[in-house]
């Protein structure tokens, strides 16, 4: 009797095991489908994709137009000190993406080295300057070559025409590529942030331009850290002054033209530095106003001094990636 009760007993709640178990399947499936749909999302053009390079996130944005059977340019986009890659990609503070679409090249927003969570308050060691990514050592120059790779093996990359640049602490860290990996970086640009190296061998000629507001109160044009630098003195330095800068990319280029004047506005001029090995640019653009920014931003971090508008810091550069082309 016993027996019988028992088999009852398991007949009814059979059932409901079955319903659970079912239930339990279509969660799992629903979860599955939503993995997929998260590794579907990001589009083949527009839009940003994220790839992990080092444990890091690089963001990636094509242009609209990208054709994967025609190899284009990239160009990486390093942000600056105490930003992180999502704020470099903000077409409102920097508009890089609207200009990748416009001239037809891949750019990407790597983000630099950061104990927080979120990765943000990140910093690049490129030299001298900045942070915890100085502090600790961190190999950026080797997590760039590695970004370049990774996006190479995805897309359709034209490995004559990689490029840099950078803000601030980004910009030095474009300066330390030319440096460091001139034989995978065409050209560089850096904007509002001097040459940070101790030492700097190319192992080729390599053009950089360098873009600097005259009233940066961060990284001041005449050399040192302005009062609007890291508020722990002890995570920048002394920076280099613009001058100087310019002055150690013509010697290390071999330039021996006297500059030309290659755009005088007003509130902004450009020299170009030409006469150099290989054929390649040193090129200096000053702005009169526009602090520690982007010249050409729509808008700066609140309580900062507005972008300059004499000159769109993206024209200047890609002209400056496209001259260096071959």
């Amino acid at each position: 009797m016993r027996g019988r009760l028992l088999a009852l007993a398991l007949a009814a709640l059979l059932p409901a095991a079955q319903a659970q178990e079912t239930l339990r399947e279509r969660i799992k499936a629903r979860m599955e489908q939503r993995r997929a749909g998260k590794a579907s999302d990001a589009p083949a053009q527009g839009g940003l994709q994220e790839l992990q390079v080092q444990g890091r996130k690089v963001l990636v944005h094509l242009p609209n137009g990208y054709d994967a059977g025609r190899p284009t340019p990239l160009v990486l986009a390093f942000h600056g000190g105490g930003g992180h890659a999502e704020y470099m990609a903000d077409d409102a503070h920097y508009g890089l993406q609207k200009k990748a679409d416009e001239a037809g090249f891949v750019v990407a927003f790597p983000n630099g080295y950061s104990k927080l969570p979120g990765a943000k308050f990140a910093t690049w060691n490129a030299g001298g300057c900045c942070g915890d990514a100085r502090d600790k050592g961190i190999d950026d120059v080797g997590f760039a070559r590695a970004a370049v790779a990774a996006i190479k093996g995805r897309f359709n990359i034209d490995a004559a025409r990689v490029f840099a640049t950078g803000m601030s602490n980004g910009g030095m860290m474009s300066h330390r590529l030319a440096c460091e990996a001139a034989d995978v970086f065409r050209a560089v640009a850096s904007v509002a942030g001097t040459d940070a190296t101790a030492s700097c061998t190319p192992s080729r000629p390599v053009s950089v331009l360098h873009i600097h507001a005259k009233d940066d109160d961060h990284v001041l044009f005449n050399g040192g850290a302005g009062p609007g630098a890291f508020r722990d003195e002890s995570k920048v330095m002394a920076f280099v002054s613009v001058p100087e800068t310019v002055s150690r990319w013509v010697q290390r280029d071999h330039c021996t033209a006297p500059p030309q004047r290659a755009l005088d506005v007003p509130g902004a001029r450009c020299e170009s530095h030409t006469g150099c090995a290989d054929g390649v640019t040193v090129q200096l653009c000053a702005t009169d106003t526009g602090g520690h920014s982007w010249p050409g931003a729509p808008s700066v971090r609140r309580g900062k001094e507005a972008a300059s508008q004499a000159l769109d810091a993206n024209d200047a550069i890609w002209r400056f990636f496209e001259q260096a082309s071959p």
